[in-house]
């Protein structure tokens, strides 16, 4: 069952259960993850201006990756070397996504892979490749109704996200705290005194949004009607019934933080519009940044909902593939334009399920493989993207996510393990490492550069995640599942600018069990996490609700409301147990709205008049030669202090992938 918390400036904390069911290692050796290297590779080439009919030769290259994967389904039988497509500069416009099967003969075969990479890999020389879902838009002409608006038509274009030579346009925004007069929910959505709502053009586009603590989400609109005396907003079913299970009522509801999509709202240079009142001839407004010149800009609408997508079958994994070196880039995800909008915690949502029961799913991944073993990626970008960038899961094993670059993604950055509406599953000895994640969560913001949701033997190491609108890094389940955690490391990572937008995460953010002892637990050392001192409440360490095992063990932590602590849900069964502090170095920051316990950290007491709301004791916690910084200048003392310095000069990407990505 999940557990939804909000604090408020003075500290207190309330707690609504949600009955719809949504809540939130020995490390393999590389020859195990990694296959051994091979003869000389058979190579196969894919070009721009190849044709599909040709032998996808160096000088009579294939013109579509979907059809080296045609030729690479035909010679896996009969690998003898790594079977290489190597794809020639330029931008490839997927029609479909790129789908990878065991069953339709994807995989490497007698230890060899299959690997997709841009001609000249690893040289001076290696060309830029884009695998992409957009689609370019032209034909653009000033508005003859809108002034400074100009306009475009797009036929029966379906989008979330435009892109104006290569920056991110938003949507139309109303600001969701003008509203003149009173706002009320009521059963059906709202009412209110104010006529504002009556001047919104187009209203079946428009959607309101939701924002508190670490909770977002978001419903559309059905039709906006008036009488003399007040005005009648009437929300998406089922969004507004989901909405108020997840939320708990109506109080989140009252307050919409703003309102998104339609033309009659006040513009922003660079803000657009989907104009989709005429079925089968949308139109696109956009209003033009400084110096843009819409005849000669280069628009992208993404058009598809995923890139790449690798499946498997129970006991058939897709295996032994490769990635390396390419940009994906252009999709969008269109499951919050439907009636049951986004009503969403994390990166999950709800859609309707059996009876009083609501399904939890979670954002996917653009670029998915599920039940796959041994798939790397190494050295890609990704980028202008609509949901999650990456993502590993259903019994998905030892595989390599290595020196990526992801930014610019609606939701998260790389999700891994046992996911929802998944209860169950091993998915072991993966490696997330040197990779650098930043400005995500562009329209989902209750996201995680990385989500480790339930696995085994998981290394996640020497990344970087910072300027991220909530968690940096989230290992553990959305729900309860025990017994299934078990010797995770999170090494040496850099994590600073988290929660600049939501409150209640933080740079590492554990909950739940990560295994039945110290010896199997989670060990979380060496990571820097700082600079994130946004809100009321984030912690720069957070074991959170039943924490149970984990070791925390020579980082650097400050700068954060709290460096360490969390939550310990003593009254729902669920503590903050079996915790070690050692060699750790921090400010030992704690928000004034909490007092300081007797031991280090910032651990929420029990609501006295409501035992079943609020936290309690943590329990078992050791604290062994911790160095405390001062709080207020603690990064100058680390910096004066060569173990502390040490931390911080270790953590993140290795000075050779930080250049390779180019990392300041």
């Amino acid at each position: 069952m999940a557990i939804f918390r909000t604090r408020t400036r003075a500290g207190v904390i309330t707690r609504a259960a949600v009955a719809t069911g949504l809540s939130m290692a020995a490390v393999p050796s590389a020859a195990t993850a990694l296959p051994a290297p091979t003869a000389t590779p058979t190579q196969l080439y894919v070009a721009p201006w190849g044709k599909d009919s040709w032998a996808g030769t160096l000088k009579r290259p294939f013109a579509t990756p979907a059809r080296a994967q045609q030729a690479v389904r035909a010679r896996a039988p009969r690998m003898t070397s790594d079977l290489v497509v190597n794809l020639r500069g330029g931008t490839y416009s997927l029609k479909a996504p790129l789908r990878l099967s065991e069953a339709a003969g994807d995989s490497g075969r007698g230890g060899h892979r299959v690997v997709y990479q841009p001609y000249g890999y690893g040289t001076p020389r290696q060309e830029r490749v884009t695998i992409s879902g957009g689609r370019r838009i032209s034909g653009w002409r000033p508005d003859r109704r809108l002034k400074g608006f100009w306009r475009a038509d797009v036929g029966g274009l379906e989008t979330r996200q435009l892109y104006v030579d290569d920056r991110r346009a938003t949507r139309l925004t109303h600001d969701g705290t003008g509203f003149p007069g009173t706002l009320k929910a009521t059963r059906t959505g709202y009412v209110t005194t104010s006529t504002v709502p009556r001047t919104w053009r187009n209203p079946g586009d428009i959607e309101f949004v939701y924002r508190a603590g670490y909770l977002e989400g978001r419903c559309g609109v059905t039709g906006i009607s008036a009488s003399a005396r007040r005005t009648t907003v009437t929300m998406d079913r089922p969004c507004w019934d989901l909405a108020q299970k997840l939320y708990g009522g109506t109080e989140l509801l009252e307050a919409p933080s703003s309102v998104e999509n339609s033309p009659s709202f006040a513009p922003k240079p660079g803000s657009w519009y989907l104009d989709r009142s005429r079925p089968g001839h949308h139109e696109l407004l956009y209003f033009p940044r400084p110096a843009e010149d819409m005849r000669q800009a280069r628009v992208v609408a993404p058009v598809l909902e995923s890139l790449v997508t690798g499946t498997g079958r129970p006991g058939r994994p897709l295996h032994d593939v490769g990635f390396r070196g390419l940009t994906f880039a252009y999709a969008t995800w269109l499951a919050p334009s439907e009636p049951a909008g986004f009503p969403s915690a994390w990166s999950m949502y709800l859609r309707p399920g059996k009876g009083e029961d609501a399904k939890v799913l979670t954002v996917p991944g653009t670029v998915a493989f599920r039940t796959a073993e041994r798939i790397t990626f190494e050295g890609n970008r990704f980028t202008h993207l609509g949901a999650q960038a990456l993502e590993f899961s259903e019994n998905s094993s030892y595989n390599v996510v290595d020196g990526n670059v992801i930014s610019d993604v609606s939701d998260g950055g790389i999700l891994m393990g046992v996911v929802p509406p998944d209860q169950k599953g091993t998915n072991r000895g993966n490696r997330i490492t040197n990779n650098w994640i930043h400005h995500i969560g562009a329209d989902y913001h209750a996201a995680s550069g990385i989500w480790d949701t339930a696995t085994q033997e998981t290394t996640i190491a020497h990344n970087q995640v910072n300027d991220v609108p909530y968690t940096g890094i989230l290992s553990g389940p959305g729900d309860d599942l025990r017994g299934i955690m078990r010797r995770n490391r999170l090494l040496d990572n850099r994590v600073f600018a988290t929660n600049r937008i939501l409150e209640d995460g933080g740079g590492i953010y554990l909950r739940g069990e990560q295994g039945s002892s110290f010896a199997d637990g989670a060990v979380i050392s060496g990571n820097a996490v700082t600079d994130s001192k946004h809100g009321d409440w984030n912690v720069g360490i957070y074991t959170d609700d039943s924490t149970n095992w984990a070791t925390v063990d020579r980082n650097t932590v400050y700068d954060y409301v709290a460096s360490i602590g969390g939550c310990s849900e003593e009254w729902g069964n669920r503590p903050v147990q079996n915790v070690r502090y050692r060699g750790n170095f921090w400010d030992d920051a704690v928000p004034q709205w909490l007092e300081r316990r007797e031991f280090p950290g910032a651990w929420p007491p029990a609501d006295k008049q409501n035992p079943e709301e609020g936290c309690g004791e943590p329990h078992r916690l050791a604290f062994a030669d911790n160095t405390l910084l001062p709080p207020r200048n603690p990064g100058q003392a680390c910096a004066a202090n060569a173990d502390c310095a040490a931390v911080l000069a270790n953590a993140g990407p290795s000075p050779f992938h930080r250049q390779r990505v180019g990392m300041p």
